[in-house]
């Protein structure tokens, strides 16, 4: 018995082949455009994820010598907040809106100071920020009313793949959580918030948990992958809760940390809190309870930013010299501090007009100062969302890493000793691919809970304790970190004015 873990991200499909044992036997992936009209705009083509989503699985089948017939599930882990519409035939009606758009601050601000922030909060446990998918909503109703018009289906990203494979339209509580029009305490459609969107809940999915089946594959799709029609296909999850089950965090006093496209930190409670300030996300978890959530736009793309927009011209420069010139900048990179506004930031801010920053410098500065000012800028956005849980007194034992920054040891080092506490790495290195094909196996009734199949898949391999001394240097870093955005904010307005 196999099952099929895919994560829809932001740059590429990746798909996993996950055996009775938990094993990966096998992954692909699959790339794909992000397409920047505007500054501060992003959009995909959902057709591109679907041609990448189904040559992928018909790749890791092919490729791995798997039969078909013994996949048995798939489950989803997906890039959160897309706006995918539909017309009542199945056609995409426009490019998707990605999490990662700014565009929809006015529409924001309508939610937030007209129909007001507690108003909003308490509808869905969350205030409405751009990266959200129901502003994106009123973006398009506003300024795009022909298509707003045709809307049939309303999907997110990973859902429409799902629509895809099986005809069927769902979601699951964790990504829709993401929406801004899920009731995150009930698990259902917030009544409420589909009134002030204008909209009728039968453009909406129908909500599952992120194990429960919602369909098969289709004959067509089983003819052309090489699955087979008998194949249950999950509800799955949001990127970062799948990320969370791919890592083993679904109980209190550990932390997933995310150093993806963006950055994330993740905690898991077994109740429903809402921050009263609304600074983190409060959102459904993919093992049927709740997270909270701070999320910084800009992460690991802080890095390929420096490394392939800057540094690109320069043919001796791979990414592991740079890495080793930061190595050799001691820790505070000889005073250089980074802002990794490259996108604008989320948590805490919530400002898209936000922008990227290198503050300290002089002429004794080298790259190598830079660099690694851009990794410890990083942790120090992350750090931002930590303090929040600590107020919170939310427990933090430990901290779990994933994305593609944690394959870093030099990184995973600066984490520890910025947030001052043990960093773990963990059996699997598959994240939310892994968590996916996870759903998928507790889906199959291979395992009865979500939290009893990560109690027997994941394994800590090892263990990275903060060094005494930097935690006490990066603490007075960050003392200065955190007064330069409130000291820069007015001139990021202006200068997005400008541009």
């Amino acid at each position: 018995m196999n099952f099929l873990g895919i994560d829809l991200g932001t740059s590429s499909v990746k798909i996993v082949i996950m055996n009775e044992q938990g094993q990966v036997t096998a992954s692909v992936s699959k790339d794909y455009d992000v397409i920047y009209k505007k500054v501060g705009w992003a959009e995909q083509r959902p057709e591109d994820w679907w041609n990448a989503t189904k040559d992928g699985i018909r790749e890791v089948i092919k490729n791995s010598n798997t039969d078909g017939d013994s996949i048995k599930g798939i489950g989803f882990s997906g890039q959160m907040h897309g706006l995918v519409l539909l017309d009542k035939y199945g056609n995409v009606l426009r490019p998707a809106i990605l999490w990662c758009d700014q565009r929809t601050q006015e529409e924001c601000d309508y939610l937030n100071y007209e129909i007001g922030q507690k108003n909003i909060s308490l509808y869905t446990g969350n205030k409405a920020l751009t990266g959200f998918t129901a502003p994106k909503l009123l973006w398009v109703k506003k300024h795009e009313k022909e298509i707003f018009n045709k809307i049939a289906h309303i999907l997110l990203p990973k859902d429409y793949i799902r629509y895809k494979l099986t005809g069927q339209f769902a979601t699951d509580a964790s990504d829709a959580s993401g929406m801004l029009m899920l009731d995150v305490k009930e698990r259902k459609w917030s009544k409420e918030m589909l009134d002030i969107l204008g909209i009728k809940e039968e453009v909406l999915p129908k909500v599952y948990e992120s194990w429960e089946p919602t369909g098969n594959i289709t004959k067509e799709v089983a003819e052309y992958t090489g699955l087979t029609e008998d194949t249950i296909v999950v509800a799955g999850a949001g990127d970062n809760a799948a990320g969370a089950v791919g890592t083993g965090v679904v109980k209190s006093g550990n932390l997933l940390i995310t150093l993806g496209t963006s950055g994330v930190v993740f905690a898991s409670s077994d109740n429903y809190e809402v921050d009263d300030e609304n600074r983190l996300h409060s959102f459904c978890h993919s093992n049927g309870k709740w997270h909270q959530m701070g999320v910084m736009l800009s992460a690991a793309s802080c890095l390929k930013w420096w490394i392939e927009n800057i540094n690109k011209k320069l043919e001796s420069d791979s990414f592991d010299n740079l890495l080793n010139e930061a190595e050799k900048s001691p820790v505070g990179s000889n005073g250089v501090i980074f802002l990794p506004y490259l996108m604008g930031e989320r948590t805490p801010y919530s400002d898209p007009d936000a922008k990227g920053v290198f503050f300290g410098l002089n002429m004794t500065n080298t790259r190598g100062d830079m660099t690694r000012a851009v990794l410890e800028g990083v942790c120090f956005g992350l750090r931002d969302s930590l303090e929040i849980l600590k107020s919170l007194n939310v427990p933090i034992e430990a901290v779990r890493v994933s994305g593609g920054g944690a394959k870093s040891p030099l990184w995973r080092q600066i984490l520890a000793d910025i947030f001052g506490v043990k960093v773990q790495l963990i059996s699997s290195k598959e994240g939310p691919a892994y968590g996916a094909a996870i759903l998928a196996a507790v889906g199959c009734g291979l395992y009865s809970t979500v939290d009893e199949a990560c109690e027997k898949l994941i394994k800590v391999t090892d263990s990275i304790d903060p060094i005494l001394e930097n935690v006490e240097k990066y603490n007075k870093y960050y003392d200065i970190y955190k007064k330069l955005y409130p000291s820069l904010k007015e001139s990021f307005k202006e200068i997005s004015k400008v541009q």
